[in-house]
């Protein structure tokens, strides 16, 4: 039989097989026949058409030269706005399904939407170790454009499709943030239009009370046309070690002290169960002995976090090389350990010979496909959060993130947050070291129910001066959210630059009640 009948053999039983059980069923219980079918050559699809215009762009110098044209388009639509008589906020024209927060808020529908077609990278400036960027442009472009130049970013958060507007809006995280703390911290600059239409530049120096409010605002304050980020020097290899610890106490101890280790470029941990993990630090070199060297990003290998569990099954520690762009996706080819629950047989050997190049699928296109009983189910199920508490607090939130959700494993990554204005900052008058507890995939608490558990959750972190990932589901009363976060200064931007008429609250965009 030929190949290709055979294929077509093969179409007709799935559809036979889909039409049986009913599409909807399949897609709640069987999702890995529609992500590997469907999705995969989709994402790859996605991939090569923006990997064909990034090289268009750079061919052409056309960034550069455009964007200032963008902009004025983009001016030029909130002054129609203004024209229409400001009858409704405003928001990006981005579809929401294209973002890689859960949330697809309908505020999209009834907003004015405002086009910004802005995803280059405008200017590397190497005397002054910064680079320029659109709000557009995502992680792995960013990083593969300038590693071939020497250079990187200090903070670059793990999934290659975040983009650098939606780490300065919300917020952006990754295992050097001990030394640089979070993505926003990295940043010397923002441009953005205004509610007026205006096009303004802030930094620490020049209008710096918008400067320290745009973090965390979710695009509340005005339009993110471009940024500027600080570089340095990229090396070649970071030096990795693994080590199992056993016991919370001895887990939390071992954890805060490389935490503080300057020496340490990179600290990460990864929670196994209350009482195992493996913490890892790493060191970026030039130098790697050729035998420990460990291509983790390419397609055949195996997942990073069951790479990791393995150093904790044979119980003992072990150092190895990982090339750098490897090290700061090592994450993303299983979307932290989402992937596992999409497409469960993922990290067997043989899917991972035959279609490991082809993963991940796209996050944007699970979204758009996941369809109702999948989201209801997902949001009944199964959790995406991301709390960052004071590191003292770090046994006491484990503990509480054990009885409420019991989901593992538990991502740990400490940050440094400095003293500064706006709505997140430490509860005294000094920078302090906190820690992000990431929680992806389905709780194994048996009581568990999604808004009494997570509003449950919520009030711990507000009583430990910790903050909540606005990315994910929130259930906080506004009074709540006030709480945990420092509006002042936002309020008073939003009264100053009369954004009240111009863009929602932030709490009414990322409310539970904006997603349905």
């Amino acid at each position: 039989m030929s190949p290709v009948w055979s294929l077509g053999a093969g179409l007709l039983l799935l559809l036979l097989w889909v039409r049986h059980r009913g599409l909807e069923a399949v897609l709640v219980h069987h999702r890995w026949v529609f992500v590997c079918l469907f999705l995969l050559p989709l994402s790859i699809l996605f991939d090569v058409y923006y990997q064909l215009r990034a090289w268009a762009v750079w061919r052409l110098h056309s960034a550069p030269r455009l964007h200032a044209q963008r902009v004025r388009h983009i001016q030029a639509q909130v002054r129609e706005w203004k024209d229409e008589g400001s009858k409704r906020y405003m928001c990006t024209g981005r579809p929401g399904w294209l973002t890689v927060s859960l949330r697809v808020g309908k505020y999209k529908k009834i907003h004015k939407n405002i086009m910004i077609n802005l995803m280059d990278v405008l200017e590397v400036d190497s005397e002054r170790q910064v680079v320029r960027v659109e709000p557009l442009v995502t992680m792995g472009q960013l990083t593969a454009y300038l590693n071939p130049m020497g250079w990187t970013i200090p903070v670059v958060p793990e999934l290659d499709d975040l983009t650098v507007g939606g780490l300065i809006m919300g917020t952006g995280i990754e295992s050097s943030s001990h030394i640089y703390g979070l993505f926003q911290h990295t940043c010397v600059a923002y441009e953005l239009v205004l509610a007026d239409g205006s096009l303004v530049r802030c930094s620490p120096t020049e209008n710096s009370d918008l400067f320290y409010a745009v973090p965390w605002s979710c695009g509340t304050l005005g339009f993110l046309v471009a940024a500027e980020i600080k570089m340095i020097p990229a090396k070649k290899y970071v030096k990795i070690h693994y080590k199992p610890v056993r016991g919370l106490q001895n887990v939390c101890e071992e954890f805060t002290e490389e935490s503080k280790k300057k020496e340490n470029s990179f600290v990460e941990g990864l929670v196994y169960s209350l009482e195992e993990a493996v913490i890892m630090t790493g060191v970026l070199t030039d130098e790697a002995e050729p035998s420990k060297i460990n291509r983790i990003g390419n397609y055949y290998k195996p997942w990073f976090f069951k790479h990791v569990e393995k150093y904790l099954k044979d119980d003992r520690t072990g150092t190895e090389y990982i090339p750098a762009r490897h090290y700061y996706h090592r994450h993303t080819r299983s979307i932290f350990w989402e992937l596992q629950d999409i497409i469960p047989f993922g990290n067997h050997p043989v899917f991972r010979y035959l279609f490991g190049w082809m993963v991940p699928p796209k996050i944007s296109l699970l979204k758009l496909t996941q369809g109702e009983a999948i989201r209801k189910l997902y949001e009944q199920h199964h959790v995406v959060q991301d709390m960052l508490v004071p590191m003292k607090s770090l046994e006491k939130s484990i503990q509480t993130f054990h009885d409420d959700l019991n989901v593992y494993p538990l991502w740990l990554c400490p940050f440094i947050l400095p003293n500064n204005p706006g709505m997140v900052h430490p509860k005294g008058d000094e920078a302090e070291l906190y820690v992000d507890i990431g929680a992806y995939g389905e709780p194994k608490r048996k009581q568990f129910e999604a808004r009494a558990s997570m509003r449950q959750m919520e009030k711990f972190v507000r009583s430990v001066h910790g903050f909540q990932m606005l990315y994910a589901d929130c259930y906080m009363t506004r009074e709540e959210f006030w709480d945990m976060f420092d509006g002042s200064l936002y309020h008073k931007l939003r009264e100053q630059m009369n954004c009240k008429d111009a863009f929602p609250e932030v709490y009414d965009k990322i409310c539970k009640a904006a997603r349905h």
